[in-house]
């Protein structure tokens, strides 16, 4: 079940439409209230919220589901007109799993859609697991798989799912470069190439938190011009 709230009447249907054409079960809202209370009774598998909403703003309306128990682990994905890199981060910062800017693709919609949905089910399952109690750390960057703890010099540091994943994935193969896209498809699932801020945006907010904790940590996410990233051998 895919949850989206917009109150554009005309793009909702169309992006209903859409998603119940290629097989997914759907429900919309065009207003925040509306949504709670049809949470109240069956929880979905993924939320798309839209920013600007009559009743109340979309960045809010992700907090309140990151906050509550029942929904915080759900994909979220922002679909919204804002496409500023100040519009992207924030709705990155306070949870959202992937930002697509209006106007979109119905076709890079459903990817991402997808891609989400398959994320979610196989939760930590392309990972390599380690022994218990052991952890990856890279000068004071300390990260603990089993307990899902990141750590800055002693100062544990809250992280979205996916900065979680992408910094795991970067101290599983510290030292080496990894493109953007292969980022996308081990942390999002994405099982084609292209253009997206969402990497970029992601290693923004994860530098900010490490670095509030200890400027040193922020050295150790390198970026490698035209390829990727790299965490510092």
């Amino acid at each position: 079940m895919i949850y989206y709230l917009e109150d554009d009447e005309q793009i909702r249907n169309l992006t209903l439409y859409t998603l119940s054409q290629t097989g997914h079960e759907t429900r919309g809202f065009s207003r925040a209230a509306e949504m709670d209370a049809a949470l109240t009774q069956a929880i979905p598998d993924l939320f798309l919220l839209d920013v600007m909403l009559p009743d109340e703003d979309g960045i809010s309306v992700l907090k309140r589901l990151r906050k509550d128990p029942r929904t915080q682990d759900v994909p979220i994905m922002m679909l919204t007109a804002k496409s500023t890199e100040y519009d992207t981060v924030t709705g990155l910062d306070s949870g959202a799993d992937d930002y697509l800017a209006k106007p979109f693709g119905m076709m890079e919609l459903l990817s991402r859609v997808n891609a989400l949905l398959r994320r979610a089910a196989r939760e930590g399952a392309e990972s390599t697991p380690l022994a218990a109690g052991e952890t990856l750390d890279a000068g004071p960057i300390s990260l603990d798989p089993a307990s899902y703890r990141v750590t800055v010099s002693g100062e544990e540091v809250r992280l979205t799912h996916k900065e979680f994943e992408m910094l795991r994935y970067l101290m599983e193969n510290r030292g080496i470069v990894v493109s953007r896209d292969k980022l996308l498809e081990r942390v999002w699932g994405y099982g084609v190439a292209g253009e997206t801020r969402t990497v970029d945006a992601h290693v923004q907010t994860l530098r900010k938190k490490l670095g509030e904790a200890d400027p040193e940590a922020v050295s150790f996410v390198e970026t490698v011009r035209g390829v990727g990233y790299r965490l510092k051998a």
